[in-house]
């Protein structure tokens, strides 16, 4: 077997499971065929604001982006930004789609894919905020190391953000909250986390939308929704 050293993105992909689900609706399958092929991050080369966008503009990065909501909102929110979304799950990415041409967002560019290898590629210090919402929990014991908040992921997104950039994790899984926090105990030197009490991480912070997946966690599952700022020092 061949030795990687940690942090490595050769072993830090395939940090998720399936990446099919049931078969796109029709205009789902329309503009992964027409639209994402036009808005799809490059498939090689660095990743920069310039090259996806244009011009030098803030950088975002949300790592997994389930049905597209969030990386919507944040996009329309902030319509001078760039935003770069990566998911594996090919509904998700059509689902993501239909929001980019609804709200006619010209700001974000798309992964269908690994997002670490792509991030892998983006310039260290050219992010502004990177976003892990509700990762995959791999909550049994012998899964740990697939968890994206692991020491490679997490050391290459410190790597990745600005000084006084910022790192938001949010979750239902109580067990994931507990490893990531322990997780985050050892990058103390990289990042701040921004918490005054227990107001901080169980309410929502603002300009952060709730998911569809966060609606259902809460009030379908009875699941508590805990919510983690750090800043880059």
């Amino acid at each position: 077997m061949t030795a990687h050293k940690e942090g490595d993105p050769t072993t830090l992909s395939r940090l998720y499971g399936r990446s099919i689900g049931k078969p796109l609706r029709a205009r789902q399958q329309a503009l992964v065929d027409d639209l994402l092929p036009k808005i799809a991050v490059p498939a090689e080369g660095p990743i920069t604001a310039e090259r996806l966008f244009g011009e030098d503009c803030p950088l975002h990065f949300e790592i997994g982006f389930g049905g597209g909501e969030h990386l919507a909102y944040r996009a329309d929110l902030l319509p001078n930004h760039g935003f770069i979304g990566a998911e594996p799950f090919l509904n998700g990415v059509a689902q993501a789609l239909v929001h980019v041409e609804e709200q006619r967002l010209a700001n974000i560019r798309l992964q269908a894919g690994d997002a670490l290898e792509v991030l892998s590629r983006v310039p260290d210090g050219a992010l502004t905020m990177v976003y892990l919402l509700h990762p995959d929990p791999w909550p049994k014991a012998r899964h740990a190391k697939r968890r994206m908040m692991n020491d490679g992921p997490v050391r290459m997104i410190a790597d990745k953000l600005k000084p006084g950039g910022e790192f938001r994790f949010g979750t239902d899984h109580a067990i994931y909250v507990r490893h990531a926090l322990m997780v985050m105990r050892r990058f103390t030197d990289e990042f701040e986390w921004q918490v005054t009490g227990p107001q901080s991480f169980q309410q929502r912070p603002s300009g952060w939308c709730e998911t569809r997946y966060e609606k259902k966690a809460r009030e379908q599952m009875g699941h508590e929704v805990w919510y983690f700022r750090y800043r880059r020092k």
